[in-house]
């Protein structure tokens, strides 16, 4: 139902909507098929890659040993889970994507600085996981077909001839899924998500039956002290807290398609909690097998494959892995920019035409050279990621203790003067004096080696500065809500 459509439904006078605030794709969606098992198997896709396994697996030879890193990552999951259902509801609620939710808070122009900050992280790590999985790809071509060794000799930009090749191919793959809009996405990450747990699982039992079915849950290849174990526990939480931020702030992309909350709960319960737990314990208890039979360590996945010996298992795994990691790509980096530029000029970008304008960034930026320039990687791109927090902060404060929920869906596509959402010329100044200074602070702890015992916790102390500074702004607006919510639920009781 567009939004003209619904005040017809309610009899009030048909409301239009701002041409420079809406499309199509940004209105409130119509078709709600995002259930359980899909909000499930975006999960599995998202946190089924190469990364969360080596992270995993790293904290092994950091000195944590099995119990504990699972009750460190799991208390990390609960956290993302109670985030996830907030925006969760917002996004279920409304039924509009992340750039829209922002208006509430920064305004009907404001929000394109939330926007434009999640979609330029996500555009730069959409080429870098790209580049991984073409990594994984690599592999698997040379293992088929030794003679493409000749294809690595010569390289354009960075990039040898089979690594181009690889690129390329899984670009377009990708762009191909993309250009089928979000139902298509859904039917992929649908496949993703259960793909990699067949591969995993079979990986845990061979290096279970190699190790005599007998792993240490309790001991680790690297003992430390008692306190710097804790170290180690807080900085796990801490660190899930900041991978999982930059989609917990747009989960509301994926949440406006449930059909109820309900489900937006139950999926994200079976997806965070429980399966993203098993996968990283999974992924722990591989590695400690395979530290125990070969006696070295192994936190690459696709390391570990090679060891099996067997040219075709490694075709298979890596093929995997790279399924994978185009899968927990498209969900966690392209849908959120796909949807931040349709924002910037509803008119002339849609959906479709932001996700393909992502791609091409991603492919013009040489994600290569990104990946292998560490200050790119944790100055440039750490950076914005430490802005990620504040964010969140303002907009939840903004819904659940000022507006405390109650939003004119309608209103979000007003720009005129005068309307809820247009604050200062479209911007709410208040919102940008709680995120500045906080995304400062978070900043210099991510980024300053003098900050580096608090650095994993540099997502949560920004939001949590930024919900303080904004809650103690907006304290007449948030008075002035309660009693006139007191006053409607008076009303309905009278």
């Amino acid at each position: 139902m567009s939004l003209a459509d619904s005040a017809e439904a309610t009899g009030t006078a048909a409301f239009v909507p701002d041409p420079r605030l809406t499309n199509e794709d940004l209105a409130p969606a119509e078709k709600r098929n995002w259930k359980v098992f899909d909000l499930f198997a975006m999960w599995m896709s998202d946190v089924h890659n190469l990364g969360n396994y080596t992270f995993a697996a790293g904290l092994l030879f950091l000195g944590m040993n099995v119990w504990q890193i699972f009750t460190s990552l799991l208390v990390g999951f609960v956290i993302i889970y109670i985030g996830m259902n907030m925006m969760g509801r917002i996004g279920q609620r409304t039924g509009v994507p992340f750039p829209v939710v922002s208006r509430i808070a920064f305004g009907v122009w404001g929000a394109n600085i939330p926007a434009l900050i999640r979609a330029v992280i996500a555009i730069m790590w959409y080429g870098i996981q790209t580049y991984l999985a073409s990594v994984a790809v690599n592999v698997m071509l040379l293992a088929a077909w030794p003679s493409l060794e000749s294809w690595t000799h010569n390289s354009f930009l960075g990039l040898d001839a089979l690594g181009w090749v690889s690129f390329v191919a899984l670009w377009l793959v990708q762009a191909a899924i993309i250009s089928q809009g979000m139902e298509s996405v859904r039917k992929f990450q649908d496949f993703c998500g259960p793909a990699i747990w067949v591969v995993m699982i079979a990986l845990a039992v061979w290096i279970l039956w190699k190790a005599g079915w007998t792993i240490s849950l309790t001991s680790t290849p690297h003992p430390v002290s008692v306190g710097e174990q804790w170290r180690q526990w807080f900085g796990g939480v801490g660190l899930i807290l900041a991978t999982y931020g930059t989609l917990m702030l747009n989960f509301c992309d994926f949440s406006r398609f449930s059909p109820d909350y309900k489900s937006v709960r139950r999926g994200n319960f079976w997806g965070l909690p429980v399966n993203s737990t098993a996968f990283v314990i999974l992924s722990v208890v591989v590695t400690a097998g395979a530290f125990e039979v070969f006696g070295k360590e192994i936190t690459e996945p696709a390391y570990l494959v090679a060891e099996i010996g067997n040219t075709w298992v490694l075709v298979l795994g890596a093929l995997t892995f790279a399924i994978a990691t185009m899968g927990v790509n498209i969900v966690a980096n392209f849908v959120s920019p796909a949807y931040d530029l349709a924002n910037v000029w509803p008119q002339k970008i849609t959906f479709k035409i932001g996700g393909m304008i992502s791609t091409v960034v991603a492919l013009l930026v040489t994600p290569w050279n990104l990946f292998s320039n560490p200050t790119v990687v944790n100055y440039f791109l750490g950076g914005l990621g430490a802005f990620l927090g504040p964010l969140f902060g303002v907009i939840m404060v903004d819904y659940y203790l000022v507006k405390q929920g109650r939003i004119n869906v309608n209103d979000l596509f007003n720009a005129e003067p005068g309307s809820p959402y247009y604050y200062r010329k479209g911007v709410n100044p208040k919102a940008l004096w709680a995120f500045l200074p906080s995304a400062a602070v978070a900043a210099v702890l991510a980024l300053w080696s003098e900050f580096s015992e608090v650095a994993p916790y540099s997502w949560f102390i920004g939001t949590a500065l930024s919900a303080g500074l904004y809650l103690v702004l907006c304290r007449s607006e948030r008075a002035a809500n309660s009693v006139a919510v007191a006053a409607a639920e008076k009303s309905v009781e009278v």
